[in-house]
């Protein structure tokens, strides 16, 4: 009994679902019956014209700009350093980060107690060594009295040998006589080099005077410049960074106490590829005093300066590229070394070229032009530069055309497009409202069964449109727009 109950609940269940089986097969019938005894008009195929906006390709002269990104610096930056070590006993008001100081201003005085006495023993050293140079003098001038005096001497002694000698031949004197005037006039000539020994000594005396004098003056200069080293001044007027010392502190030799930037002649270094260097050449190799534009974005205020290339680094740097460039800058109010700005250098003018938007070219360098009927046509162009959104193209070829400004996948060659002109409304190929058509039974209530079935439609725009269709002449721009939701 339970496994014929068990059949008969299998039947029963089987026999419902082909049942329900059969009833969705049935209305699903009915639909597509229904859908397909509807008289629907023909849609004739339509072309589909797209809106496109255009400009007329005008020639002309332009001067190329490269965009890189620089940094601003200081052409005059001077290291304040401690000349010698020694203690911090004043630094001047004023001497701080940012701080504006004049030329020959005294920042930084270090303990001059040392220098002081440096300087006063060699002040007493360059006393000792003038005295030293007058005694020798004196002395000088005393040994050639001397040497004058034994000269006259001898001279006396040479006579009176003579003389001896005279009287001797005569049979006057004796030898002895003789021989003690030669041995007199020896001693006297023996003198007399002995004073010409003592004029020279004399003479190096005088001279190793002079050359301690010297010596002396030398320490008191370098003693003075110890002492004048203890006082820092500002070599030239600007501004102060970096500044580290302190009062009372004890600094070393050639520490660095502060940094100072002459903040009115700056530059700006950037670095170019070699190829963008190479449009910045002349004939000869030599690099151009291009113009350049420097700017700096602060907060939606921009900073702007001109100036020109002035020079080019001697070397590419390791692990770098390209070439390092500087130019100098003018007027540069605003800016700090430092900053990071962006630069445009204008490169020498090109003729015959046009600037288009880059979207009118594709990466070939192919744009579309508007033939005859409004058709597309295909061409490639020299692409000279590309700066920012725009392109630099060759127009020789397509001077006096009209190119498509914004290309996209939907145009191409041979497409048919609605021009849209700088400074004119676009033409509509549609017809206008004020155009009516007459439409048959057939089409009318094709078109009133289609909007009655929309459900997106709001009520009003529903109400108004089933109006229009109900008149005898319905605007032909209202039947073009339905049909091609109908699928025309």
């Amino acid at each position: 009994m339970r496994f014929l109950a068990r059949s008969l609940t299998g039947l029963f269940l089987a026999a419902l679902t082909f049942g329900l089986l059969a009833l969705a097969a049935s209305l699903i019938a009915g639909a597509v019956s229904d859908r397909l005894a509807t008289d629907r008009p023909g849609q004739p195929a339509r072309e589909r014209v797209f809106t496109a906006n255009v400009m007329v390709v005008t020639p002309g002269t332009i001067a190329p700009q490269t965009v890189a990104f620089g940094e601003i610096r200081s052409r005059r930056t001077l290291e304040l350093r401690a000349p010698r070590g020694g203690r911090v006993l004043e630094i001047a008001e004023g001497v701080e980060d940012g701080a504006t100081v004049t030329e020959g201003q005294v920042l930084v005085r270090l303990d001059p107690a040392d220098t002081t006495s440096a300087r006063d023993l060699a002040q007493a050293g360059l006393r000792e060594a003038e005295a030293e140079g007058r005694d020798a003098d004196r002395g000088l001038l005393l040994a050639r009295d001397d040497l004058a005096a034994a000269e006259a001497q001898a001279v006396l002694r040479g006579q009176a040998l003579t003389r001896q000698e005279d009287l001797q031949r005569r049979g006057v004197g004796s030898p002895a006589a003789v021989e003690t005037a030669a041995l007199a006039l020896s001693s006297a000539e023996q003198a007399v080099l002995s004073r010409r020994s003592a004029l020279a000594q004399a003479e190096a005396r005088v001279d190793q005077a002079a050359s301690g004098l010297a010596r002396a003056g030398i320490a008191l200069a370098e003693a003075e410049r110890a002492l004048d080293d203890t006082e820092i001044r500002a070599s030239f007027t600007g501004r102060l960074n970096g500044v580290t010392v302190v009062a009372g502190g004890l600094v070393g030799a050639n520490e660095r106490l502060a940094e100072l930037i002459d903040p009115d002649r700056l530059e700006v270094s950037f670095r170019l590829s070699t190829a963008q260097f190479s449009r910045l050449l002349d004939d000869q190799g030599s690099l151009i005093n291009a113009p350049v534009s420097v700017s700096l974005d602060v907060l939606g205020t921009e900073i702007a300066a001109q100036g020109r290339v002035e020079r080019v680094g001697a070397a590419v740097g390791e692990g770098a590229t390209g070439r390092l460039v500087y130019a100098s800058l003018t007027g540069a109010r605003g800016f700090r070394p430092g900053d990071f700005v962006t630069v445009a250098i204008s490169e020498p003018e090109v003729a015959d070229v046009a600037l288009l938007p880059a979207s009118a070219v594709d990466s070939r360098g192919g744009v579309l032009l508007v033939g005859d009927g409004d058709r597309l046509e295909a061409q490639v162009v020299p692409v000279l530069r590309r700066q920012g959104d725009d392109v630099i193209v060759d127009a020789r070829g397509i001077a006096g055309r009209e190119v498509v400004v914004e290309r996209s996948p939907l145009l191409g060659a041979g497409i048919r497009i609605n021009p849209m002109r700088p400074g004119a409304a676009a033409t509509t190929p549609e017809p206008a409202l004020t155009e009516t058509v007459v439409l048959t039974p057939e089409r009318r209530a094709g078109l009133i069964a289609m909007v009655e079935a929309n459900s997106r439609m709001p009520e009003e725009a529903k109400a108004r449109v089933l109006e229009q269709l109900a008149q005898d002449q319905v605007p032909a721009q209202v039947v073009a727009r339905l049909e091609n939701r109908m699928g025309g």
